[in-house]
């Protein structure tokens, strides 16, 4: 199957929301239980590229949408405006054709670009599919979360992953430079 990665377009919106839907209703990845609509999908999409984060989708030759990923801020205090979070969401057919880890290079890459310096993955359900690509990637361990969510009629561990960005703690950061602010897609 061939793809390719542009910046996520509101156009997207539709796809983006049926492909979350899938993995509320179905999946562990989200921890919410009922899918959110498009107009709240639009507002989630709005608020991250506003705030300078890479959205990203991945579509086939002919323009369906496979994929799409985004980094976001982890916590909104001021001190974590270093560290993001990554979140990527694959259309079921489009599952185990290594569309995720493209994703995830590019948003790796972006949010480097932009100054960031620590990568966190929040692996809802410890899939083991989603903990691959991230460790494929250069992401560590950093912890298991037991039974903090409760869906589908069990309890549900959470996985911590990290990796480090450009110069990742090795140096202090510009403070004149915050990141994210530049990015455009």
């Amino acid at each position: 199957m061939s793809f390719s990665l542009r910046p996520a377009l509101e156009a997207d919106l539709p796809a983006i929301t049926a492909i979350y839907a899938d993995s509320v209703l179905n999946g562990t990845a989200s921890y919410e239980l009922a899918a959110p609509d498009e107009a709240e999908m639009a507002q989630r999409f709005e608020s991250i590229r506003g705030q300078g984060y890479p959205y990203l989708a991945a579509v086939d030759a002919d323009g369906t949408l496979l994929g799409y990923a985004y980094a976001s801020a982890f916590r909104t205090r001021p001190a974590y405006r270093w560290l993001v979070e990554d979140s990527i969401y694959l259309a079921p057919a489009a599952r185990g054709r290594g569309i995720g880890r493209a994703l995830l290079e590019r948003l790796v890459a972006d949010c480097t670009d932009l100054g960031f310096r620590q990568m966190v993955a929040v692996i809802g359900g410890a899939s083991p599919a989603s903990v691959a690509v991230h460790k494929a990637m250069g992401f560590e361990m950093s912890g298991v979360l037991k039974g903090t969510g409760f869906k589908h009629g069990k309890w549900l561990d959470t996985v911590l992953m990290q990796r480090a960005l450009g110069e990742g703690l090795s140096t202090d950061p510009d403070e004149m430079q915050y990141p994210g602010t530049l990015y455009r897609g």
